[in-house]
């Protein structure tokens, strides 16, 4: 992908589901690749995340949106959805990063920064609660993205069997 071309961050539209499950479809293979025994690969995730999308375009608490070039082909998507508190994991209300993905041909290009900071002023818009975000140990180039955006580690999964 061209770096000069426009990118438009948006949320995400009915149109935009085939996309959408694609690329989380291609996010879960790169984590069950990375992983297998921790990640899992359902049957027909794409079809699965399509179905999951177009509910959480309704809701008002789900944050689900596009990156699209200049062409209006989708490039990444973020999804997160605004949360309650959680005794499990000691977080208070917080907005749960689920989903960052910049497709391959826009990596390099700033996509995932344009992504970040329409998330982070929507977040703030929303009154700026805190946000957490899961990211895998070994994915340094996310890691360092979400420095850059205020994020901090804080927690360490470690996953036995």
């Amino acid at each position: 992908m061209d770096p000069t071309n426009v990118v438009t961050v948006r949320p995400a539209t009915a149109d935009d589901l085939e996309a959408l499950g694609a690329m989380a479809g291609a996010l879960v293979r790169f984590h069950h690749e990375v992983d297998p025994r921790r990640f899992l690969l359902a049957k027909g995730v794409e079809e699965g995340y399509r179905r999951w999308f177009r509910q959480e375009l309704g809701n008002p608490e789900a944050m689900v949106r596009v990156a699209v070039g200049a062409d209006g082909r989708v490039l990444g998507y973020t999804y997160a959805r605004v949360e309650g508190r959680d005794w499990n994991m000691l977080l208070d209300a917080h907005v749960a990063l689920h989903d960052v993905f910049v497709g391959p041909e826009a990596r390099g290009a700033r996509v995932g920064e344009a992504l970040l900071s329409a998330f982070a002023a929507e977040v703030d818009a929303r009154g700026g609660m805190r946000v957490v975000l899961h990211t895998m140990v070994s994915n340094e180039r996310a890691q360092r993205l979400f420095a850059k955006h205020g994020f901090r580690p804080t927690m360490l999964e470690m996953t036995r069997g």
